[in-house]
């Protein structure tokens, strides 16, 4: 019965554009467990039992309670766990917003990486400056196919929640991509995806984070800034940033603003965007400066 409920569950959320590989997985393993039981309805001493044999349990309530509230609202016996049953979840860690300074001093060290005379340097450097430049996705810059560099921007296909956009890119990122596809097309590899390794494959995420961890001790991003050390990640929270600090005043100016960079960095939902909009010194002051206008305004 459970295990029917995991097929409609899935095939509804499916439905809606997501791929849901993990929460399968992790659904159909909590179905076994409570059908060992006996259990014919979701209950909370079962799914604390299950999910407190790993490590980290919240994943797996993470992926239970969804389900549980689409059964429930079918069904009352089942019961819905409370999100906080293994305490508070963790704060978003905040993210480093690299100054322009710092990303063209991490740009420059990519383009000395060794062999120099290959095209390894030119691959890394064009790659992280894509991303600050679009807000990429890592996941989406590694898979982008010659076919997919079109005259009207990037063709970013069916990546995460399953979704497909353009993402049109300024003259200047058209030309330093340009160069590089110039020195890439001289190469010998067969592999059609636009970033590839010395050995002409599709370039794997592993080698970009040894890359770019490299690229930040080299440049000493590791130190003077606090704790946070700086992510590949945190190209897209920079990108994020510095579009909002471009936003024309007005609260009509903003809410067009913020939805037209959530449609560009391919959120299903404009929430999903206010996590990357992190407090700089610029946006505070603006902030304080709107602030103080409109006190002045209002006064007698």
């Amino acid at each position: 019965m459970l295990m029917k409920a995991v097929d409609s569950y899935l095939a509804v959320r499916r439905a809606a554009g997501f791929a849901l590989r993990n929460q399968e997985y992790l659904l159909r393993s909590f179905v076994r467990f409570a059908s060992e039981r006996g259990d014919v309805h979701i209950s909370t001493p079962t799914v604390m039992d299950w999910a407190s044999q790993v490590p980290v349990p919240r994943h797996r309530l993470d992926a239970v309670v969804p389900f549980a509230r689409y059964l429930q609202a079918e069904d009352d016996r089942h019961e819905v766990p409370p999100s906080r049953i293994f305490g508070p979840r963790k704060s978003r860690p905040i993210p480093f917003i690299f100054s322009q300074d710092e990303l063209n001093r991490l740009l420059q060290a990519a383009t000395r990486l060794e062999p120099l005379d290959s095209l390894r340097p030119h691959t890394y450097s064009t790659l992280f400056a894509l991303l600050a430049v679009t807000g990429l996705r890592i996941s989406e810059a590694l898979k982008l196919r010659f076919e997919d560099i079109t005259a009207d921007g990037l063709l970013i296909r069916r990546t995460k929640f399953q979704k497909s956009r353009l993402v049109p890119l300024h003259p200047t990122a058209v030309a330093g991509l340009e160069r590089y596809l110039q020195r890439r097309q001289r190469t010998a590899a067969t592999d059609d995806h636009v970033f590839v390794s010395l050995r002409g494959r599709q370039l794997s995420r592993n080698a970009v984070f040894e890359a770019f961890d490299k690229l930040r001790k080299t440049v000493g991003l590791d130190e003077g800034r606090g704790p946070r050390r700086p992510r590949i990640h945190d190209l897209r929270f920079s990108f994020a940033v510095r579009a909002l600090e471009t936003c024309p005043e007005g609260r009509d100016n903003v809410g067009r603003h913020m939805l037209a960079l959530s449609t560009y960095m391919g959120h299903t939902h404009i929430r999903y965007t206010y996590w990357y909009l992190q407090a700089t010194p610029q946006l505070m002051r603006d902030i304080a400066e709107a602030c103080d206008r409109f006190l002045k305004a209002g006064a007698p």
